[in-house]
């Protein structure tokens, strides 16, 4: 009986192994490349992670060392902080019952899933541009990511504007819905361009000024304004006495963009955030398509060009701020504000140092400036703080002669504007 069942077993045994090796020798169980649907879904996400790269996502919705895109940073606005939501797939705290439609009526109008109206410092207002095949690949890469479980947290925002009814006036003011349509007089590299500025860079959100409903007019977009709560001034792109690119060359334009420096000038601030998470990511062709459409802007300025204001000054405070330039600034920026570009920027004829505002001028050298380490430029220059070194009036000496000096045509600065943003820094 046992050499019976012994024998019974052993051919269990091998008709076992029979009918496996034709499993795993059959072709369709044979080792094989990805299918199609697979590479296309591959495909969609990485699409759809370049898409928020350049959407600039993961600024507003990562906490500085928190997970990636688990919310919780606060927004600072002039009503009070708004608190960025998670959009991780998680169930309870993310996204993770959203589907497509959701995310796309989201982007599109404004509205989420449970029909919640959204303050616009999320940029709806530009994102409504966003096409349906974009905001899929978008909401696919999110989807693909690890969930995180992060409650959102509570807006806090002072009365009355903590009252979400109120946004149906904002809307009906400042919001239009709908998609980028391309211009047919214009050639598809140029709507390439404005579909990245007007729809995914949301670039007007900072470079048009915000009135005290939060709100701007389409009239005014690019024509500069101060930031909220950032203190920082985002120059005007409509004209050449700013950051008008209307003379730059298109590569220049692409560089300052994607690399972050450029032989006409150099990001810093809140720009140079916008660069490290975002632009530098574009494809060449995509910077180009920008820089088309950047540089096409109509100009508004006169065409008398500016004089130098060096008369408003007295000879004292010239001479204050010729002395605290060549001890602190000259060794980088040359005796005549020559520069050495594209490390260290010249400051004679330049528009980012002599426009109407001298916020980001006086910042500069209060706080430093540091332009972003980017793929295409990993060990960018920087320049030092010397609020620890120079007090209110020799930064506004110093500042004063750099914007008149050379020709240039700035205004002076006062002790007191100086004051004003030293109070600012951080303790």
């Amino acid at each position: 009986m046992r050499t019976s069942a012994r024998i019974a077993l052993a051919i269990i045994a091998l008709g076992l192994l029979a009918v496996a090796g034709l499993y795993f020798l059959h072709p369709g169980f044979l080792p094989r490349s990805k299918t199609a649907a697979q590479v296309a879904s591959n495909d969609i996400i990485s699409r759809g992670e370049y898409l928020a790269r350049a959407g600039d996502c993961i600024a507003c919705h990562t906490v500085p060392n928190g997970p990636v895109f688990a919310g919780g940073r606060a927004m600072a606005t002039p009503f009070g902080n708004l608190y960025v939501p998670n959009i991780t797939p998680d169930d309870d705290t993310g996204i993770g019952k959203w589907n497509a439609d959701d995310f796309y009526r989201m982007m599109h109008t404004g509205i989420s899933r449970d029909g919640t109206l959204l303050y616009p410092a999320m940029p709806f207002a530009s994102y409504t541009q966003v096409t349906r095949a974009d905001s899929d690949a978008i909401f696919a890469y999110l989807m693909s990511n690890a969930p995180v479980k992060q409650k959102n947290r509570e807006h806090e925002l002072r009365f009355p504007y903590n009252n979400r009814e109120l946004l149906l006036g904002w809307r009906t003011l400042y919001f239009k819905a709908g998609e980028y349509k391309p211009d047919n007089r214009k050639t598809a590299e140029w709507n390439r361009g404005a579909y990245l500025v007007k729809g995914l860079g949301h670039c007007a959100m900072c470079h048009t000024a915000v009135n005290a409903l939060g709100g701007s007019s389409e009239s005014k977009a690019f024509e500069g304004g101060m930031i909220p709560n950032q203190n920082w001034y985002a120059p005007s792109l409509t004209s050449n006495r700013e950051a008008g690119l209307g003379d730059w060359k298109l590569q220049d334009i692409s560089d300052l963009l994607q690399v972050g420096v450029s032989h006409r000038g150099t990001v810093y601030g809140p720009m140079a955030e916008v660069v490290y998470n975002s632009l530098q990511y574009l494809t060449d062709d995509d910077a180009k398509a920008m820089a088309v459409y950047l540089k096409a802007l109509p100009q508004k300025d006169s065409a008398q060009p500016p004089t130098s204001k060096a008369r408003l000054v007295s000879p004292e405070v010239m001479e204050a701020g010729r002395k605290t330039y060549a001890a602190q600034c000259e060794v980088c920026h040359g005796a005549e504000g020559q520069g050495q570009a594209p490390s260290y920027p010249p400051l004679a004829g330049n528009q980012s140092i002599t426009m109407e505002s001298p916020v980001n001028s006086i910042r500069m050298v209060l706080n430093g400036g540091y332009s972003p380490g980017t793929r295409k430029n990993p060990r960018p220059h920087g320049m030092p703080p010397f609020s620890h070194i120079l007090n209110d009036q020799e930064v506004a000496a110093a500042v004063t002669y750099i914007r008149v000096a050379w020709g240039n045509s700035g205004t002076p600065v006062n002790a007191t504007q100086v004051n004003d943003l030293r109070k600012l820094l951080p303790e």
